[in-house]
C-alpha cells in the first residue's frame, strides 16, 4: 500500500525535524557543554516558531486555505530565521578583529535591557558570535541551522500550495 504525502504529513515531518535540531541543541548546550551566543538563542526561537506553526498545521489538518496559511507562516519564520543563521554564518567567516566587543549573555540582557536596546545588542555587538567550536561535514551549527531553514522554507511551501 502507498503511502500517500498529505499537508498535514508534510507538517508533521516538519515539527518533527524541528524537535529533533531542538533535542539537539539542548543536548549540546546541557550535555557537550557549550554556551549558546545570542544568535543561537534567536535561532532557537525561530527553530521553536517553525515547529509550533507546523504542529498546529499538523494537529489541525487543515483544507486548502488552512494549508496556504500555514504554509505561508512557516515559510515566513523560517526566512527569519535564515537571515539570523545567514549573519552567523557571516559573522564566522570575519576575522575577529573585524567583530565588535563581547555581547552579554542572552539571559543578561532579556532582564536589564528594553525591547530596543536588546535588538541592538543582538544585531550590533557579535563578538561571541564569530566563534565555531563545533562543525559537522566542514559545516558550523549556524551553517546546519541555515541549511535547515531553506529547507523548512521550500517544503512549507510545498505543503501549502501543492495539488492534492
Amino acid at each position: 500500500m502507498a503511502m500517500v504525502l498529505t499537508s498535514r504529513r508534510v507538517f508533521g515531518f516538519i515539527a518533527l525535524a524541528c524537535a529533533l535540531l531542538m533535542g539537539y541543541a539542548l543536548f549540546a548546550e546541557h550535555v557537550q557543554g557549550y554556551q549558546p551566543c545570542m544568535l543561537c538563542m534567536v535561532q532557537r526561537v525561530f527553530v521553536c516558531l517553525v515547529g509550533l506553526t507546523a504542529l498546529i498545521g499538523f494537529l489541525h489538518g487543515p483544507g486548502r486555505v488552512g494549508s496556504r496559511m500555514y504554509g505561508m507562516l512557516g515559510a515566513l519564520f523560517s526566512l527569519g530565521g535564515a537571515y539570523i543563521a545567514g549573519r552567523h554564518v557571516y559573522l564566522q567567516q570575519l576575522p575577529p578583529e573585524e567583530l565588535e566587543g563581547c555581547a552579554p549573555s542572552f539571559s543578561y540582557a532579556m532582564e536589564n535591557y528594553d525591547s530596543l536596546k536588546f535588538l541592538k545588542t543582538i544585531f550590533i555587538r557579535d563578538q561571541d558570535c564569530g566563534v565555531i567550536d563545533w562543525t559537522f561535514l566542514g559545516l558550523s551549527m549556524p551553517g546546519w541551522v541555515l541549511a535547515c531553514f531553506a529547507g523548512f522554507f521550500v517544503i512549507s511551501l510545498w505543503a501549502g500550495f501543492r495539488r492534492a
